[in-house]
Parts: structure tokens; sequence; C-alpha cells
């Protein structure tokens, strides 16, 4: 018999909360690199709730908009201190560090900042 996978936590600690503002922040990243637009306050707590949805965990929509809301404040704040090869390849290391298995010195850093800038609330 195999055993069961662990449950992710729940949506609301901390770590997830981070998580999900650095995950936000590098699908933002990624976006206004692409198609030079920033996804709204609403675009980012939609894409929260899909994420948690996925594994049958939610936030409040208030919750939800305040994650998008930090993850957009510091989006736009990388993107205005980097070169614009730089902001990609800041993005691609932070997109590559979603994937559990990868270490980027880079995305530690900025989980960390995430994880400041939730705690400061």
């Amino acid at each position: 018999m195999q055993p069961y996978p662990p449950s992710p936590p729940p949506a609301d600690s901390r770590g997830t909360r981070a998580a999900l503002v650095f995950a936000l922040t590098a699908e933002r990243l990624s976006v206004f690199y692409e198609h030079g637009q920033w996804p709204t306050e609403a675009q980012g707590a939609t894409l929260v709730a899909d994420w948690l949805g996925r594994s049958g965990r939610s936030l409040p929509s208030a919750d939800r908009r305040h994650l998008s809301d930090l993850s957009d404040q510091l989006a736009r704040e990388i993107a205005a201190s980097l070169s614009r090869e730089a902001g990609l390849h800041t993005v691609h290391e932070m997109m590559e560090a979603l994937d559990p298995n990868y270490e980027s010195e880079l995305a530690q850093t900025l989980m960390a900042e995430c994880t400041k800038r939730l705690d400061g609330c």
C-alpha cells in the first residue's frame, strides 16, 4: 500500500500566503515583460483562487486581493529597479523556483522579501 502524499498546508498559513505572493509576483513580471501590461488586482485575486482551488483550498476575496496587491507592489519595484535583461533573468529564476526541487539563491532572497512584506501588514 502506497502512503498518501502529505496534505498541502492550509491556505491561510504564513508559508502558503508568502508562496502565493511569490508566485503572483513572478506571474505579474512575466506578463509585464511579455505583453507590457500589468495584471489587475482582481486578475491576481482570481489567479490565487484558481491555484488554491486545485488543491481544494480557498481564501476570502479580501485576503486574495490583499495578496494580489502585495505582489503588484513588489513586481513593480523589481521591474523599476532592473534592466529588461536582468528582469527577464529574474522572472526565469522565479518561475523555475516554483518547482520545489529547483534551488536558487535569488529566488530564496525574493521569497524572504515576500514573507517580510506579508509580515509587515
